[in-house]
């Protein structure tokens, strides 16, 4: 039984920092070769990758956000967190957590940027 859980503010401000918390449960982020990424939807559009850390703690980030995304972790929690910051409303999407290697996702929690 293995679940992931999105939980974010669901409204921000324009230039504020977006914190986003996926919590898992059933499997631990430090297991061999599992990856841990943080995905976005927006509306009638496809899925656009942000960030990834892997079982070792390293991470990877798209080069369309640069500097403005930040991927964590809090093993003993069991806890990734994503903050992106300097928010406008071309960031209002669906953040999704997922793992890449089994494929698990969780139902992505709704964030809307005000203007």
């Amino acid at each position: 039984q293995v679940q992931l859980v999105e939980s974010g503010p669901g409204l921000v401000k324009l230039s504020d920092t977006l914190p986003l918390i996926c919590t898992v449960s059933g499997l631990s982020l430090t297991l061999n070769d599992y990856c841990w990424s943080w995905v976005r939807q927006f509306p009638g559009k496809g899925l656009e990758w942000m960030a990834s850390i892997d079982y070792r703690g390293s991470t990877y980030y798209s080069l369309s956000l640069g500097r403005r995304t930040t991927i964590s972790r809090d093993t003993s929690k069991n806890l990734v967190t994503l903050k992106l910051s300097s928010v406008t409303p071309e960031d209002t999407a669906v953040y999704y957590c997922a793992e890449s290697a089994r494929d698990f996702w969780g139902r992505g929690t709704q964030v809307t940027v005000s203007s």
